[in-house]
């Protein structure tokens, strides 16, 4: 490439990041943006058969195992029944009844309400017979090829331990180099996926044998500056790779600026911080891009 072509190469990529950082500045300065989530989540823990719930923290605790549970009648009115020598385990609730007393001091009648602990016996799944477990709803979705090439080749030349799980959860771990990501098909749009994934992928830029943005590589404190720094860092990557890709939409976008507004927070809500972030995720960016 002729030197001036690379030199203008250069700055209009140098450009895009101080665009996009700008535009995430003036999206703050507007207010209040509220995040979503954009994956659905899957049933984790115990919860009911029927209702899809689930349970309280007490009965996560009391129950034995995790997924479907329901009672007998439940049980029987799909069709199935347990099976020979399983024993019932138990899920408490509260009831709240209500007696009407007369106030000895004023005559008044007056309503009091009483909570009495009751429980139900409810059975696992796997203790049923003529009842198959639910499956996962997960809907088919068309991956975008030039987000997975790039993801792949990241992954394969660092050696990473990326995992595409059912899960509730985004996470990059620096003490085993893992991150995990909910599957494809849990998104809304399949374009939330690729801004979550690069957000992790940042992440992992900061490992020690990569970019070496963490002091340690165990995970610091939730809520820390330094957590906070980090954070702004994965998002100004993904908000980065998005646009580059050119796969950004309206949503993305705005969920970005809204996931980096509350860690703003944390750190006295100075948009210096996004300025200060934002060129080390264009370093964490070329890093993934093998630049």
């Amino acid at each position: 490439m002729h030197k001036r072509w690379r030199l203008l190469v250069m700055a209009t990529t140098a450009n895009v990041y101080e665009m996009i950082t700008n535009r995430i500045i003036a999206e703050l300065e507007k207010g209040i943006v509220p995040w979503k989530r954009p994956w659905t989540g899957v049933r984790s823990g115990a919860y009911n058969r029927i209702t899809k719930k689930p349970y309280s923290i007490i009965n996560q605790i009391l129950l034995k195992y995790s997924g479907e549970y329901a009672t007998f009648k439940q049980l029987s009115e799909l069709g199935g029944h347990i099976k020979k020598g399983e024993k019932s385990e138990i899920i408490v609730f509260w009831k709240i009844y209500q007696k009407e007393e007369t106030n000895e001091e004023t005559g008044e009648k007056e309503v009091r309400k009483i909570p009495v602990l009751k429980y139900y016996n409810v059975f696992h799944i796997s203790q049923v017979e003529g009842v198959e477990p639910l499956e996962v709803p997960f809907k088919e979705v068309e991956p975008i090829e030039e987000a997975d090439k790039i993801i792949t080749m990241y992954v394969n030349r660092e050696h990473l331990d990326f995992k595409e799980l059912p899960s509730n959860k985004a996470t990059y771990n620096p003490s085993n180099d893992r991150v995990v990501v909910p599957m494809k098909e849990q998104y809304k749009n399949i374009n939330e996926y690729y801004s979550t994934t690069f957000h992790e992928l940042a992440h992992s830029t900061g490992y020690k044998s990569r970019l070496n943005r963490f002091e340690t590589n165990e995970i610091v404190s939730f809520g820390s500056p330094t957590y906070s720094r980090e954070e702004l860092c994965a998002e100004l990557s993904s908000a980065f790779m998005m646009n580059m890709l050119g796969i950004e939409t309206p949503q993305t976008f705005k969920n970005s600026t809204a996931y980096i507004q509350g860690w703003l927070k944390a750190l006295k809500n100075n948009n210096k911080f996004v300025v200060s972030a934002s060129s080390k995720a264009e370093k964490a960016v070329n890093y993934i891009l093998g630049k």
